[in-house]
């Protein structure tokens, strides 16, 4: 029983040193001071300006819901 406990025991501990070391050392740098160039402000991406060709599109080349006015056709005068 006892070899018992004392093999979990180590099983436990060797379980758990490997988890505690997965990551790997951190390493900061230091002394980088790189200036990260920002994008201005007004840059649009090019695909909000896709989607308002499209709308402006829809909207001058629509429909407007209306359905053509149904043609009767006209009977012959000489039956």
């Amino acid at each position: 029983m006892k070899s018992l406990l004392a093999s979990l025991a180590v099983a436990a501990m060797v379980l758990s040193t490997s988890v505690a070391q997965a990551g790997g050392p951190v390493i900061i740098e230091e002394g980088n001071d790189e200036m990260v160039a920002e994008k201005p402000a007004s840059s649009v991406g090019l695909l909000p300006v896709i989607g308002l060709l499209v709308l402006a599109c829809l909207v001058a080349c629509g429909n407007n819901g209306s359905d053509p006015v149904p043609v009767t056709p006209t009977p012959d005068p000489g039956k």
